[in-house]
């Protein structure tokens, strides 16, 4: 090896450590289970290889439960057998219907347990009318910010380690096949090895993995498709680190190709910043689902538009018109979302009755950026966008006949977002829209206890897997019609893999618990 005239630095010496349970991730199932380990006396060691606990569950609004001391204070009395049913006849039962159940069981006592830490609920919110919604979603009071703020904080107050900027890279596994460990680097790059009686994957999925996605994903190359755009953090440790060990140890996956779809998103990256940036964006990507008229590439309609909020079925609308669309509005339109605010909600970020008060900043901002557009004459804005002119004017006029009907033979719009198009004073305005994701869906197999399995359905020992690593719980797309499920299961498989770990990996004679 030729000499560069500098010293060389030897590695920094291994560290090796011991613990009962090493969970590699620090999103909300890796924070939800390090708690349950902490209340338990149970040694627990996250591993989390960004600079901050978190990772995408610092985004979710809120989360489903059933049950819950909050439904039954505000007289909701949905059960989990109603849940099940639905969520089962939404996924034609392809997906692993005990996992689910038992997910579901615990989700009501997950949300009590966070209000029991100091986790304030703000009502139950839905996309869905009254007749439709199962009314499980739980909003909490500063979000999933709080909620990681109050579990890392409960867990270092218990003694509990998180070592953050500490990737876990491999699992340890003996001739046996057990899973005894884990290696990581440290911070400062040193090899850290951690002897286990359990590792819990919770690293989150393979979101920010571009290479997995074009792997996994097919969308993602489908020919004549627009960009897939992801709803994640600007900087995503979700790169597929957990599935690729438990891969590695043996276990089987499924459901690889299914995404939590949530279209659509204005053309502008960091898509994040219309999810929770400034005013400006969270009420310009409000407006893009609003039911004034949506069109494909070619201009025709493609979506009952009063259903915007429901995001996977629109994701899997515009999969099938070549993942973009455009929202079509005139000038009157833009001043009612002013002055009233929006016709239906984004999320819970903006809703019915919330002025939008900064949406001509954001239509300005977007004209610069290249995602909105502006014409005096509805032809020029056709034009603008690469649609006949002819074509849009036919469309916009067929709405306003359905306007006129108060009837959409179509698709079915409400009559009250039947709005007609003033159709010679202009301004009117296009916003450019696009299919996105925020979480992937797929992953490792696990039994209702959170062990992984092998490609036979047989446990691979001291390996559990949880969060969005697990794969086979959705069939084609997210449930929506189950609100909050992703953080619920989440929360919930943490929580339930330290219970088995406590009751398989841990349990001495007599049923006590090695500490």
């Amino acid at each position: 090896m030729r000499s560069t005239g500098k010293q060389q630095v030897p590695p920094p010496a291994d560290r090796g450590h011991e613990a009962d349970i090493v969970i590699a991730g620090g999103g909300l199932s890796g924070l939800s289970a390090a708690l349950t380990a902490a209340e338990n006396g149970v040694k627990a060691i996250v591993l989390e290889k960004m600079p901050f606990p978190g990772g995408a569950g610092l985004f979710p609004e809120g989360s489903l439960g059933i049950g819950t001391r909050y439904q039954k204070e505000n007289g909701i009395r949905t059960t989990t057998d109603q849940v099940f049913a639905r969520v089962m006849e939404f996924h034609h039962w392809r997906c692993n219907a005990p996992v689910i159940r038992t997910l579901l069981d615990e989700s009501g006592a997950t949300i009590d347990w966070l209000e029991d830490h100091g986790i304030r609920i703000k009502g139950i919110r839905t996309m869905f009318p009254p007749e439709k919604s199962l009314q499980v979603w739980h909003i909490f009071e500063g979000g999933g910010v709080r909620v990681v703020k109050v579990m890392s904080g409960s867990i270092k107050e218990k003694g509990g380690p998180i070592l953050t900027g500490t990737p876990v890279e491999e699992l340890l596994i003996n001739d046996g096949g057990v899973v005894t460990g884990v290696m990581a680097r440290g911070a400062g790059g040193e090899t850290i090895t951690i002897a286990a009686k359990a590792v819990i994957i919770a690293t989150g999925g393979f979101a920010g993995n571009a290479e997995m996605l074009r792997k996994y994903v097919p969308d993602v190359n489908a020919p004549g498709m627009a960009k897939l755009m992801h709803r994640g953090p600007a900087v995503d440790g979700r790169t597929g680190d957990g599935i690729n060990m438990a891969l590695r140890a043996g276990a089987a996956l499924s459901g690889m190709g299914t995404l939590a779809g949530n279209s659509p998103y204005l053309d502008n990256e960091p898509a994040i910043r219309q999810f929770s940036g400034p005013d400006h964006m969270k009420q310009m990507r409000c407006a893009l689902s609003q039911p004034f008229l949506w069109v494909n590439r070619q201009g025709d309609r493609f979506y009952n538009e009063s259903f915007g909020s429901v995001f996977s079925d629109v994701y899997n609308a515009m999969t099938s018109n070549g993942g973009l669309m455009w929202s079509i509005f005139d000038d009157s339109m833009r001043r009612y979302m002013i002055e009233n605010g929006p016709l239906t909600p984004f999320n819970a970020i903006v809703v019915p009755g919330q002025k939008m008060t900064a949406l001509d900043k954001g239509i300005q901002k977007g004209i610069g950026s290249g995602f909105a557009f502006k014409a005096d004459t509805i032809e020029e804005l056709a034009g603008k966008i690469g649609i006949g002119p002819d074509k849009l004017r036919d469309t916009i006029e067929k709405v306003n006949h359905y306007a006129d009907q108060k009837k959409d033979p179509d698709f079915n719009r409400k009559p009250e977002h039947l709005i007609k198009f003033d159709t010679e004073n202009g301004p009117y305005y296009a916003l450019k829209g696009l299919r996105a994701f925020f979480l992937t869906l797929g992953g490792a197999q696990v039994n209702t206890r959170m062990q992984a399995l092998n490609g036979d359905g047989e446990v691979i020992p001291g390996l559990y897997v949880t969060g969005q690593d697990m794969g086979g719980l959705y069939d084609s797309t997210y449930d929506l019609l189950a609100e909050g499920s992703a953080s619920s299961f989440a929360l919930s498989s943490g929580r339930i893999a330290v219970r088995s770990i406590m009751e398989i990996g841990l349990a001495g004679k007599g049923g006590e618990f090695a500490r």
